[in-house]
């Protein structure tokens, strides 16, 4: 959704052409897209790192803190497909604003029983499924709203793309964690408070996007509508190619990073002050990659930028081990994190340039419930060998898992 500064943008408008062609003037929503982007997510960073913070300072029952941090991925298991119906259905602006204020209210009232004493696990369980189940509608009506904005030109959706998950990739993963974590060493009701504000700036800056209007989308009962969306990936194949790859590519990551802290404590001797700098590699390679999304896929389909993530993600895994040394482990996270990057990138493009746009807010919910389901495959699938066989046997099961999905992934006849 987001651009770049405006006489950046200009200069590519109207300098780039591809194939022969001028590129469309790339009409995105502007500052009020990114600063959306940006706050929303740093916002968002900072509560994934308070929440467990939280948990952990009510109970030390490992299962009752584990229920938090569980409770983020359940909304798009649970509701994510519906959700994603109902976006095609309704008009996808309002649906974001509504999002952005359901989840200011639920951590406003997360602040207050804070600070008033009232706090309980069960509660806090409670208001991240909540903020969960408004971000399954938030996020598709805003991955539905990129090509009505944007266009379907591939180097306009790859811009566009990158943009929005460099912006994701800096607020979850390096800006809002230690923001979060600071906050609530200071007071622990005060990231609650600032994601409650961040979802305020938000929908304040969703009001002054470009109204689409609704998707258009027939109004065939929800199960109908739920099935038209799985059918669309099932019976487009480069849909369900990049569905499979996007599985792979989770669950490969998650094998390795179920257990990674480990790993860097035990084999890497990482101190734990210094963990997260050494896992905040892969957002900087990620983010730097996301600014040049569209310089490094203009040559390469959907499925080629996918197939060849993959692949470097198997060399980076096998080269983590073979390495066992910290400053070539932050080296390649960087590298893995660009390959992230990049993966949703294509993957987003290529949802968004394949799909009528009354089926995009399904299409969306679909990918991300292959996403969804294969992280949380993938993570326990990390835990039980790296218990069997050792803290080596995530990466070497990873890197041949990610390194096939790679071979399967490569187009076998040249695409535009």
């Amino acid at each position: 959704m987001p651009r770049g500064p405006a006489r950046r943008g200009r200069q590519h408008d109207q300098g780039h052409r591809h194939h022969g062609r001028r590129l469309p003037r790339l009409r995105l929503p502007g500052d009020s897209g990114l600063a959306a982007t940006g706050v929303s997510v740093t916002g968002d960073g900072a509560f994934l790192a308070a929440a467990p913070l939280l948990a952990a300072s009510l109970t030390r029952d490992p299962l009752a803190v584990a229920a938090v941090t569980a409770a983020f991925f359940v909304p798009w298991l649970v509701i994510g497909l519906p959700a994603g119906a109902l976006v095609d259905r309704w008009n996808r602006r309002r649906v974001m604003l509504a999002a952005d204020l359901v989840r200011a209210l639920v951590l406003t009232v997360a602040a207050v029983l804070v600070v008033t004493g009232g706090a309980s696990v069960p509660a806090l369980v409670a208001a991240v499924l909540a903020v969960g189940a408004a971000q399954c509608f938030f996020d598709s009506a805003a991955q539905a709203t990129i090509p009505a904005v944007a266009g379907r030109d591939k180097d306009a959706l790859a811009h566009v793309n990158g943009r929005f998950w460099a912006l994701d990739t800096i607020g979850r993963g390096l800006l809002g964690p230690p923001l979060g974590s600071a906050a609530f060493a200071l007071a622990r009701a005060l990231p609650f408070a600032i994601d409650a504000a961040s979802f305020l700036v938000s929908a304040w800056l969703v009001r002054r996007l470009p109204d689409t209007g609704t998707a258009g989308a027939a109004r065939e009962g929800l199960l109908s509508a739920v099935r038209a969306g799985l059918r669309h990936v099932f019976r487009t194949r480069e849909l369900w190619a990049l569905a499979l790859s996007l599985g792979a590519y989770n669950c490969g990551f998650n094998l390795v990073l179920a257990t990674f802290v480990l790993y860097a404590t035990d084999v890497l001797a990482v101190p734990a002050a210094a963990y997260g700098a050494l896992v905040a590699a892969g957002a900087v390679g990620g983010v730097v990659a996301g600014w040049r999304a569209r310089a490094l896929t203009r040559r390469l389909s959907y499925r080629q930028t996918t197939a060849l993530a993959l692949g470097v993600q198997a060399l980076v895994w096998l080269g983590v081990l073979a390495g066992a040394n910290v400053w070539m482990t932050g080296v390649l996270l960087a590298v893995g994190g660009a390959g992230a990057t990049l993966t949703s990138v294509a993957v987003g493009s290529g949802r968004q340039a394949l799909t009528p746009d009354d089926l995009l807010g399904r299409v969306v919910a679909v990918f991300r419930l292959f996403g969804m389901g294969a992280a949380g495959l993938g993570a326990l699938m990390g835990g039980v060998l790296a218990r069997l066989f050792g803290l080596s046997a995530p990466f070497l099961v990873a890197s041949s898992l990610v390194a096939a999905a790679a071979l399967l992934a490569w187009p076998r006849r040249p695409r535009a």
